[in-house]
């Protein structure tokens, strides 16, 4: 059954979800801020969940028109044919928002949704009451500027939820921006990767999943795994697909440091969960004492913002470590995400190649890039 989907994704990251859907064969239909909608089939819902590492979920769109009134949205919702995705024992919860539209009461709107949904099944189904008690289709009504957009949600938690996480620190970065981050540096199988400041190792674990060709969903489980549209079969397929697809002897080279002990020994256990601690040398380590094994390298890390007390001192000593290892390694390249607008003057008082703005949760950060020179 051809549908349209769409993979949500923080802001500024759309251009790589993209470019990840184009890379599992489905056609883009439109690129909006912060939403991908693409045409696919049950096998596309399993797809993208499995192997999309930067967006934030997969949903289903079942819907979409102007609505000014609760008559109009009560009419224009009930008139979807609900039947074809929602079974007479489904569970199906309403979450909502609204932007910039006459119809600003969120709750008063999900109810308005929920209603039209069952006035519409029970004209099907011929019973008056649903006991909720089987899967769970979980719809969301998006209003922006009028326009409602209704969809179900094929994924359930976060797409960043992948399920290595077993042990964590304070303030962890999304692993679906941090394999943004990688993907933007565009490092690859060969080069050495370098983390100083890698925390609870997700950068790092990020990276191996990529250079190993791991799906960073294999491990988990999806909401619409209990779909009755979805065959069973189909979930056995493309995980026994994703896991051929496994490249375990990729030349893959990864090491992270970090100077808090706790720090590393969560890094350790989370990548031992993702199963690549075999490719990830950690390592308990000041960033002053940094140094290059090889004259190429590549740098990529989220260092402490200073957005908490007593950090400004830290990082200072973080950019200071920088620009001394630089200064020895011309060669070697740095990918940078930080709440800091003056980090440019700062560690090398010239402008980034490339500079990107992203989030990181809801704080606003930037993303430089500095490429190093050529070895000759």
């Amino acid at each position: 059954m051809k549908m349209e989907l769409i993979a949500t994704a923080t802001f500024g990251l759309e251009a790589i979800v993209k470019r990840e859907i184009e890379n599992l064969g489905y056609k883009i239909i439109k690129s909006e801020d912060a939403k991908i909608t693409f045409l696919g089939d049950e096998r596309a819902i399993v797809k993208s969940n499995l192997w999309l590492r930067c967006a934030d979920r997969v949903l289903v769109k079942i819907g979409e028109f102007n609505a000014i009134d609760f008559e109009e949205l009560f009419q224009k919702t009930k008139a979807l044919p609900w039947e074809e995705w929602i079974p007479p024992d489904a569970k199906f919860p309403v979450s909502g928002t609204s932007v910039k539209s006459k119809l600003h009461s969120v709750p008063a709107c999900q109810g308005i949704v929920k209603k039209a949904i069952v006035e519409r099944l029970k004209e099907t189904y011929m019973i008056d009451h649903f006991e909720e008690t089987g899967a769970e289709y979980a719809v969301k009504l998006t209003l922006l500027k009028d326009r409602a957009t209704i969809t179900i949600d094929a994924s359930g938690a976060g797409l960043h939820k992948r399920g290595y996480r077993v042990q964590d620190v304070q303030a962890p970065i999304k692993e679906t921006l941090a394999a943004a981050m990688v993907q933007l540096s565009f490092w690859k199988e060969g080069r050495l990767l370098v983390d100083p400041c890698c925390g609870s190792g997700t950068i790092p674990v990020e990276a191996a999943l990529i250079g190993r060709n791991i799906a960073p969903g294999l491990n988990r489980r999806f909401i619409s795994e209990e779909w009755s549209f979805i065959p069973a079969e189909l979930w056995k397929e493309e995980r026994t697909a994703a896991f051929k697809a496994i490249r375990s002897d990729a030349a893959i080279r990864i090491t992270g440091s970090d100077v808090n002990p706790k720090a590393i020994m969560a890094a350790r256990e989370n990548a031992i969960e993702a199963g690549v601690d075999d490719c990830i040398e950690f390592n308990i380590m000041d960033i002053a004492k940094l140094e290059a094994s090889c004259q190429e390298g590549i740098i990529i890390t989220n260092p402490p913002y200073g957005e908490r007390i007593g950090e400004k001192k830290e990082i200072d000593h973080i950019y200071r470590s920088l620009q001394s290892f630089f200064r020895k390694n011309p060669t070697w390249s740095l990918f940078l995400i930080t709440t800091d607008k003056n980090l440019e003057q700062v560690l090398f008082d010239k402008p980034a190649d490339r500079r990107r703005k992203l989030y990181n949760g809801r704080l606003e950060v930037c993303y430089y890039q500095f490429h190093g020179k050529r070895s000759k």
